[in-house]
């Protein structure tokens, strides 16, 4: 490098430098000189908490929510901008002063104004302005003012708290930094001392039925004794133990009943603490009583199969006893007995429980039969007993769809699209479900160039048939491996599609039978026992027409090495196969009958376009089976702090192949078995991802994402099929780039699809909040493609070690997100932070700008 050059490079640098050094400033300069701009003479703005616990800072979310007087939004960490408080601070305290002093008090300029706007215009402009400044009011966060009575209330809490973990005779108590600029800092000092630990445990119990069972329910005690003392053990002891003797036939059972007592009197720091639990409670219309608890158990299980407000005063007209349940219609009862009491779990003679109860009731839900069914208990007075009575209201048994869609993309200038669907319950009268569904598309395509066929001349038309049947559907009862509480259900799919002018045109069949059950409320299982796939390109001759960069990659080769003219092309309008020369060139190319040779790039590169025309041009027969667990930690839509892990094998041609090689099918030239002329795929594949969310409190959110997937083909394959493979890029991925414009390797393709079998994605994410609905974001992702194990030959393409994660491609930018509540429109920019596809020492920031970001623009959050 020339020294001019490199002081000219400097030179650009340091101004780059300065630029970004001076916005800094400006923005540090609006963060310490207006957050006040609202704050009264004599008034402090709270700019920082903190507390210090035994001489040390505690950064603990949940401790430090506890103070009241929280630091405004944006306050804390490097380079904090609270804007929230400056579009606050934006905003006129006392608006309706301000224009009366300057408009409404001059009379003559009201007249000026009214002459040249109208009376009418002029009251808009006036009431636009108050709007504003109650907008910016709303949307900003008004000035976190130090207040001592506010700060002692956070001293009480704390002490409340820290008394509620054990440590009895804590000490609390603030000091306030305030300066000359209205700033306050706020540091609350936390002498624990030593933490009170739990020693003996005396159960008082009123009735013996419960005292009984003292010994059997106290094993699984939450209360150990030699533990710290924790207030929110003896809460969950409350609920466990309630939750023991309800599902133990204590019907009236309830946490109102147990409470603890405890005793520190000359104890040494030890809690001693009596569990009691009392007598029941019976409220009459003029006095109160009390009596043992007793145990309940069933003594009838009746189901009312259609209840509805359309049929309440009709009497049951049709009854049916089936295995001790009663079941009562006001019509003809449209359900096979066997279906609705193989949904209930609340037997005849059993012990009451509320675990019968919930999973009846979830069950019933699951079946998707019934509008909002109902559990009710009824005592005996006689012979403590309880009758069940279920309530059921079917929903209605034909269901029409219709969904008009217009639609465009990057293969069509326009395109109309129809669906329709039908669902019928029960259609076979053991609560199935029967869904049909049908599309039809067209569209006009924005590569037409012969005027003389129809505008639109893209179609699309298929089908899918889906029965759902709430059981497994086997030969063999499967009750002891998956009980009917996990919710089984059987799911088969039968779906044909057939597409023209769209890519190279396809027809697709495709079959599944699944397995479906619930193990726990956080874990999902997927058995796909057998799923079918046969795909067949219809149009193969055009696949040079959809992959238009490797016929112009073929166009160049030729050109270079005087296969063709420059000014000349292999395609050939003459043919009735209009890329036969493109076919024509590449078999003279690897027959060696032109000047290139094996040890050419070009050579390569003719190769590699071969080897993907062949695999993505092939009909494809995939027979297989795989299976898919999912547990999912998250407790509602709210919840911010979850882990989701999934696991996904599949295997596929192991039936074929085996079915081959017994009844001795012969090979093709490639040495392949065929199905119907078709040589059926053989693979493994299995995938992982990991999802993390860590609730960091007001509103931020730290999410990270791991995935991994790998397809390996044997046998009867030596690829993978595209529907299978893998792809990087896009707004859930890593949205520096494109959907299928990663990868893969190093590799520096120009091909439409990059796909291959193996694949690593990494990616973490600080979400945050603005102002208003509006959310912001900054992300990292990570990952690439590569070809393991198959038959891909390009070095730069293939995992071949460790070494090849130096391909990790890295992005990295920010979003912005408006939340909906019901969904989240998201926009994300994306920087390519390391390009693997770049040269070696040229890979970090080298396209790092707007002009080369990718944008995305998606619904909901990537992960």
């Amino acid at each position: 490098m020339s020294l001019p050059y490199r002081i000219s490079l400097l030179n650009k640098n340091y101004k780059s430098l300065c630029y970004i050094f001076s916005v800094a400033l400006f923005v540090l300069s609006l963060s310490s000189c207006n957050v006040v701009k609202r704050v009264k003479e004599g008034e402090h703005l709270i700019t920082k908490n903190t507390i210090v616990e035994d001489d040390k800072v505690n950064n603990n979310e949940r401790i430090n929510n506890i103070i009241i007087q929280k630091t405004n939004s944006g306050m804390r960490g490097f380079l904090s901008f609270p804007l929230r408080l400056h579009i606050y601070n934006w905003a006129e305290p006392n608006i309706d002063s301000i224009i009366k002093a300057d408009v409404l008090s001059d009379s003559l300029k009201v007249k000026r104004r009214i002459a040249l706007l109208s009376k009418k215009q002029f009251d808009l402009a006036v009431e636009s302005r108050r709007k504003r400044n109650s907008w910016l009011k709303r949307t900003g966060e008004a000035p976190t003012i130090f207040n001592e009575e506010k700060t002692v209330k956070t001293v009480n809490n704390l002490r409340k708290y820290y008394y509620s973990k054990g440590w009895f005779d804590n000490e609390v108590e603030f000091e306030v930094e305030k300066d000359s600029n209205k700033r306050a800092q706020v540091t609350y000092k936390v002498t624990k001392n030593k933490a009170y630990t739990l020693d003996s445990i005396t159960p008082i119990i009123a009735s013996a039925a419960i005292d009984s069972l003292y010994d059997t329910f106290s094993k699984a005690s939450l209360l150990k004794k030699g533990e710290q003392y924790d207030e929110q053990n003896y809460e969950n002891e409350r609920d466990r133990i309630t939750t023991y003797l309800r599902n133990a036939g204590f019907y009236y059972f309830g946490q109102e009943y147990i409470r603890f007592v405890t005793d520190t009197i000359d104890t040494n720091k030890k809690v001693n603490t009596e569990l009691i639990i009392a007598n029941r409670t019976v409220r009459g219309e003029d006095s109160t009583t009390t009596e043992p608890f007793k145990t309940y158990k069933i003594k009838d299980v009746n189901i009312y199969t259609d209840e509805s407000f359309d049929n309440q005063f009709k009497i049951i007209s049709d009854t049916t006893i089936y295995k001790n349940y009663n079941l009562y219609s006001k019509d003809k009862l449209k359900f096979r007995p066997k279906a609705l009491t193989d949904a209930v779990f609340i037997n005849k003679g059993d012990t009451y429980s509320d675990l019968a109860r919930s999973r009846t009731s979830r069950y019933l839900n699951d079946l998707q039969m019934f509008r909002f069914p109902s559990i009710d208990y009824i005592e005996n007075k006689e012979d403590t007993t309880l009758t069940a009575n279920i309530y059921l209201e079917p929903e209605k048994k034909y269901v029409l769809s219709f969904d008009p869609e217009i639609n465009q993309s990057n293969i069509q200038t326009i395109g109309f699209s129809f669906s329709t669907g039908l669902k019928i319950r029960n259609v076979f009268r053991g609560a199935e479900t029967l869904e049909i569904t049908g599309i039809a598309a067209i569209g006009a395509s924005k590569n037409r160039t012969d005027d003389a066929t129809a505008f639109f001349d893209i179609n699309e038309f298929g089908g899918n048939v889906r029965l759902t049947i709430p059981r497994l559907f086997t030969p063999f009862n499967t009750d002891k491996i998956i009980p009917k509480y996990m919710s089984p259900s059987t799911a088969i799919n039968l779906a044909a599609t057939s597409q023209q002018n769209i890519g190279l045109d396809k027809q697709t069949l495709s079959g599944i039978v699944s397995y479906n059950w619930f193990p726990s409320r956080t874990v999902t299982n997927k058995l796909d026992l057998f799923n079918i796939q046969f795909v067949k390109n219809l149009n193969t001759s055009n696949y040079f027409g959809v992959y238009t960069n490797s016929f112009s990659r073929l166009n160049s080769i030729a050109r270079d090495i005087n296969y063709i003219a420059d000014d000349e092309s292999l395609r050939d309008d003459n043919l009735t196969n209009r890329f036969l020369p493109a076919d024509t060139f590449i078999d003279e190319v690897l027959a060696g009958n032109t000047s290139l040779t094996s040890s050419d790039d070009d050579f390569a590169t003719v190769n590699n376009i071969e080897e993907r025309k062949e695999r993505l041009t092939e009909n494809n027969l995939i027979f297989s089976t795989s299976f898919d667990y999912k547990k999912d930690k998250r407790q509602n839509i709210f919840d911010n702090n979850f882990s989701i892990f999934k696991w996904r094998v599949e295997l596929a041609g192991n039936l074929l192949s085996n079915l081959s090689k017994v009844i001795g099918s012969d090979k093709n030239s490639d040495g392949n078995y065929e199905v119907f002329g078709v040589a059926f795929s053989q693979y493994f594949k299995t995938e992982m991802d990991y999802i993390k969310y860590f609730d960091l409190g007001r509103r931020n959110v730290f999410a990270f994402r791991a995935y991994t997937g790998i397809a390996i083909p044997y046998g009867n394959s030596n690829s993978i099929p595209f529907a299978k493979s893998f792809f990087a890029g896009g707004p859930n991925d890593n949205r520096a780039w494109t959907a299928y414009n990663l990868g893969p390797g190093s590799s520096n393709t120009i091909n439409e699809f990059n796909e291959a079998n193996f694949k690593i994605h990494l990616s973490a994410e600080q979400r945050f909040s603005l102002f208003g609905d509006f959310r912001g974001a900054l992300f990292v992702d990570a990952g690439n493609i590569w070809n393991v194990l198959d038959n891909v030959e390009d070095e730069a393409a293939t995992f071949t070690g460790f070494n090849s994660l130096k391909n990790i491609a890295v992005g990295s930018g920010f979003g912005i997100r408006y939340d909906f509540d019901f969904f989240v429109l998201r926009f994300d920019t994306g920087f390519k932070t390391y390009d693997p596809s770049q040269s070696e020492g040229n890979r970090w920031f080298k396209n790092y700008n707007f002009r080369n970001a990718v944008y995305n623009i998606g619904i909901n959050y990537p992960f």
